[in-house]
């Protein structure tokens, strides 16, 4: 464990993340109150003091007085930074930078009128990023605000609807998911549920246009043909789909897609889904518990097609147990096969909730391999078959400290996922564990979660629906 005594509660939650990038393999403390720590931080009256307490280093950086928040953290930051820098002998790829949206940084310089040369400039010095990521993000800004103009932000709205129910759980999953074999009996009842919130929904927002609807999960094609049938006559009881800009479904697991739920989708107009392999090798689909093989894979996506789908996602994931360069290339030569219209390049990210960790106790950390070269080489796949990188973000333990990113031809960009990334418009979330967010009229946003469990979902759904109201009352 490393742990760093800070000598007052500021940044705890930033010293953490950014300790962790350099140290992945090891529990990190924050805390006033460590005895032994191997790091500490200390502030003066126009300084900010980060040494190792052996004596191996010791840097500081000035703090002006009147300094505001953000430009204190970002202070704090850099300076350890540089400190663990040296110290390592390690490059972070996004320098300091710790939140998840950094393409929000050259959107709103872009939006300021500011030039590539100075968004790269400011973003190099305030967060010492390198120039491969700077340039990525502002490429990808650049995108965004394009896809964006066509969009009403300030009176349009999005669905996310949540089916938490998977043929069974992945080793590196933490997202709400349940067992369908253990809850089929309560799929009836849980879609009366999704559309009571569909009901109160499309009442309260009746002078706000829905925009796009996205089904996702777990594994929504986990539902059969039937039950998919009774869920988007609901959607289509309160909605006009056919004025969406975009209606996503989520079908992923290649062992939950048939050919009857595809026409089934297809007849109520959806227009993008996902089938998502994580990965083209047989070996490793077996050691993540994924319940498929490649063929499936291959079978799922051609009969997409033939039904008539032209703007199919594949989700691929770096940095899986075991895999490295051969395995990646590999994965990539066969997806340039298949053609899809968008990639999303997932970098692995070890949630506390999945079973990743107890894999990484008995395997070791070392089996998780992400480097900038299988990162290249699913960038150059995604080029080859013609994809524009279009939207990006990042999480907590990402493997290499890396990123994800979806690629898509021009023309199929998922307007959902720039729209939650970039949180410029509501999104009201049905189903249990799915989180709505509203922007009230000072620009703050707020949230509300759905419960978790599926059983308490449905027995509180009136409670959920009283939540959502109160919501809403602030917008």
């Amino acid at each position: 464990m490393i742990e760093i005594r800070i000598d007052r509660p500021k940044f705890e939650y930033d010293i953490h993340a950014l300790v962790k990038s350099f140290y992945p393999k090891e529990e990190v403390l924050v805390s006033e109150n460590v005895t032994a720590p191997l790091f500490e931080v200390k502030y003066g009256n126009d300084r900010i003091t980060f040494k190792e307490l052996n004596g191996a280093f010791e840097d500081s950086e000035g703090i002006p007085e009147n300094i505001e928040r953000p430009e204190e953290k970002n202070a704090v930051k850099r300076l350890i930074y540089r400190s663990l820098r040296e110290y390592t002998g390690r490059e972070l790829p996004w320098g300091d930078l710790s939140g998840i949206r950094p393409t929000r940084i050259p959107m709103k310089l872009l939006s300021e009128g500011l030039s590539d040369d100075e968004i790269l400039q400011h973003m190099k010095e305030v967060y010492l990023i390198s120039d491969e990521k700077g340039l990525l993000s502002i490429d990808i800004a650049k995108r965004e605000r394009r896809v964006l103009e066509g969009i009403d932000c300030e009176k349009g709205y999005s669905i996310y609807i949540g089916i938490p129910f998977c043929p069974t759980t992945c080793l590196y999953c933490s997202f709400t998911s349940n067992p369908i074999s253990k809850y089929r009996d309560r799929v009836e009842k849980y879609l009366e549920c999704i559309g009571k919130e569909l009901a109160f929904t499309a009442n309260a927002r009746r002078d706000k246009r829905l925009e796009t609807i996205y089904i996702g999960g777990g594994t929504p094609t986990t539902l059969s043909a039937k039950d998919l049938e009774v869920l988007f006559s609901l959607i289509e009881k309160y909605y006009d789909v056919t004025r969406l800009s975009e209606f996503t479904v989520e079908a992923g697991r290649a062992d939950s897609i048939t050919r009857d739920k595809l026409k089934v989708m297809k007849a109520h107009h959806v227009t993008r889904i996902s089938v998502n392999p994580q990965t083209m090798n047989d070996e490793t689909l077996k050691l993540i518990g994924r319940r498929h093989s490649t063929e499936d894979v291959i079978r799922a996506f051609h009969e997409a097609r033939d039904e008539g789908f032209d703007n199919i996602n594949m989700d691929i994931i770096l940095g899986l147990p075991g895999e490295g360069v051969k395995e990646v290339m590999h994965t990539m030569e066969e997806i340039k096969k298949l053609s899809p219209d968008s990639l999303t390049v997932h970098s692995l990210a070890i949630k506390r909730a999945s079973r990743m960790h107890e894999w990484i106790e008995e395997n070791g950390y070392e089996t998780m391999i992400n480097t900038d070269e299988t990162m290249k080489i699913a960038e150059n796949a995604a080029a080859e078959m013609g994809l524009l990188p279009y939207y990006l973000y990042r999480q907590k333990d990402m493997a290499g400290n890396y990123e994800n990113t979806g690629y898509a031809r021009i023309g199929c960009f998922g307007i959902y996922n720039i729209l939650i990334m970039e949180e410029l418009q509501p999104i009201i979330a049905l189903g249990a564990g799915s989180v709505s967010k509203v922007i009230s009229k000072d620009g703050r946003m707020h949230r509300d979660d759905n419960i978790k469990d599926v059983d308490l979902y449905i027995e509180k759904i009136d409670e959920m629906i009283e939540r959502k109201r109160a919501l809403f009352s602030l917008e």
